[in-house]
């Protein structure tokens, strides 16, 4: 059976620090502009110490008011910034993917995805060499897409296999306009890692699984084959997460 990583923010660790251990549960971080501006390196080793019975990590990266393909080459500059910081953290962490936003937002780039491809080339290219001498996958999660046009332009045109998708199921049912089975259709080859949170469509209010309606059936159809994908639970409760592990079992 495969054991999934839970998502918690770094600053909730230790509100959550007894049951984590006591379940060995493997996790993903999610660390804020803000915990990046609080935190030191003797932080992060004392995390890695504290967690002692040596889980399985991911890392996900700060999201709020960046942008991997801005226009403004500061936007960018100040993006890529806070994304290094992260691979410092992975230093030490050692996890096995990085999770990142794509900053698409179709209105905001006038529905040019060219504009938005250009910035984010630029971003990425050294972050994919930093992932390849940190032996770390980079995976870029969907969040307003309502297509995947642009996710799958990305992926064509970095071409790593250091770089891929993180398909959030949340995020797909609040946005997308397109069936699954086409989203599926173009980036199944690059999906490294899945977000398992649901929603009734009209916020994301990140339900256990099966709490929405999320087709997951036909997501675990489709990716059956798939090997080495990570999956991640992201409830915003201990009792949900539970909820959402059993209910994963089915599919695994």
């Amino acid at each position: 059976m495969i054991n999934p990583h839970i998502h918690i923010p770094y600053h909730r660790i230790e509100d959550y620090l007894n049951f984590i251990k006591e379940n060995r549960i493997n996790l993903e971080i999610y660390f804020s502009s803000h915990s990046l501006d609080t935190i030191n390196n003797s932080d992060i080793i004392n995390l890695k110490e504290t967690l002692d019975y040596h889980p399985s990590l991911t890392i996900h990266a700060p999201f709020m008011d960046l942008s991997p393909g801005a226009v403004d080459s500061k936007v960018r500059s100040v993006t890529i910034e806070r994304f290094l910081h992260i691979f410092y953290i992975a230093e030490i962490l050692k996890p096995k993917a990085l999770i990142f936003h794509s900053g698409y937002e179709k209105w905001k780039y006038a529905q040019r995805i060219d504009i938005w491809l250009e910035g984010s080339l630029i971003t990425w290219k050294p972050l994919i060499k930093r992932a390849h001498e940190l032996n770390v996958k980079i995976a870029i999660e969907n969040i307003f897409e309502d297509e995947p046009t642009n996710l799958t332009l990305l992926m064509q045109e970095l071409g790593s296999d250091n770089f891929g998708i993180c398909f959030d199921t949340g995020h797909f049912n609040l946005f997308s306009k397109t069936l699954l089975k086409e989203w599926l259709n173009y980036l199944k080859p690059y999906i490294i890692e899945l977000h398992l949170h649901d929603n009734d469509k009209t916020a994301d209010t990140h339900k256990p699984i099966g709490d929405g309606t999320f087709d997951f059936d036909t997501l675990f159809s489709i990716l059956k084959d798939k090997k080495d994908l990570l999956y991640t639970i992201e409830a915003h409760s201990a009792e949900d997460a539970v909820k959402s592990i059993e209910r994963l079992k089915q599919y695994l």
